[in-house]
């Protein structure tokens, strides 16, 4: 891999990810549009984890309190009531879905799910699945009503996500808003669900490529310049949310997905 398809794909990497537009769809698409060679599961793993480093930077003072609550409610019985703590044991929780059905399905993610006309489907038929979400959701519910349940639920959605086309933020903002959240309270738990599922991913990857699987200098080139960039689109979306919708997502990805599909069948691309 070369010094500038890294750049381009770390920028790729750091655009999309927060945004329910599917991160590792758009790595796959513009590789193959431009001439490259799938870049892979194992970049795209450990490329994650610059995105994921900007999250611990933005959220770094609910990171902490998470965690300091979460240690202390191990210890003391009193502390398992804090919301803090509370959050702790969600994430966790949360979190098991996408860690079983990633080592069950490792060998169909390296291959039969990145072809195009799955990412393309995907792509397609899940942002009709977000609009609905959006559209019927109540928004009355903030991150002190998650229940274990709900974080369950959120956890199922986020697994999806091991399908290109589906997006991580974009499934468990989906199962969120379906769950009558508000879409930044939504959002934020998607975030912070993110974390050990990401870096966990990353490391693994990143520990099986030490025998060479993996270019290190341009795929710590695309880490950093998507820590930066995604770092900045956290706290755009953030402000973003507040106010705004998700269609204009839901109007890209239907038409990414219907020209993704269109190049595919007219041997533009090749979906393998």
């Amino acid at each position: 891999m070369g010094w500038f398809e890294a750049a381009v794909l770390g920028l790729v990497q750091g655009l999309t990810e927060f945004l329910p537009i599917s991160s590792s769809a758009h790595l796959r698409i513009v590789g193959d549009a431009a001439g490259w060679d799938d870049p892979g599961a194992a970049f795209t793993a450990i490329i994650q984890i610059g995105t994921e480093l900007a999250v611990l930077l933005y959220f770094r003072r609910d990171i902490a309190r998470i965690i300091g609550a979460w240690s202390a409610s191990l210890r003391h019985r009193e502390r398992r009531g804090d919301p803090d703590a509370r959050m702790g044991w969600l994430i966790i929780v949360g979190s098991i879905p996408i860690v079983v059905l990633g080592l069950l399905l490792q060998d169909q993610i390296e291959t039969t799910f990145r072809d195009l006309r799955i990412v393309a489907i995907a792509l397609v038929s899940f942002s009709l699945i977000l609009y609905a979400a959006d559209r019927a959701s109540s928004g009355r519910r903030q991150l002190s009503d998650l229940t274990i349940g709900h974080g369950l639920v959120y956890g199922l959605a986020q697994a999806l996500a091991l399908v290109p086309g589906v997006s991580r933020s974009g499934g468990t903002i989906t199962a969120g808003r379906f769950l009558g959240y508000s879409r930044e309270a939504a959002a934020r738990y998607s975030f912070l669900l993110a974390v050990p599922a990401v870096l966990g991913s990353g490391a693994y990857q990143a520990q099986q490529s030490l025998d060479g699987g993996v270019d290190w200098g341009p795929t710590l080139l695309a880490t950093a310049i998507s820590f930066a960039v995604g770092y900045v689109v956290i706290a755009w979306l953030l402000r973003y949310l507040a106010h705004g919708s998700f269609t204009p997502f839901v109007v890209y990805r239907v038409a990414l997905g219907l020209l993704l599909l269109g190049l595919v069948g007219a041997g533009v691309l090749d979906p393998g």
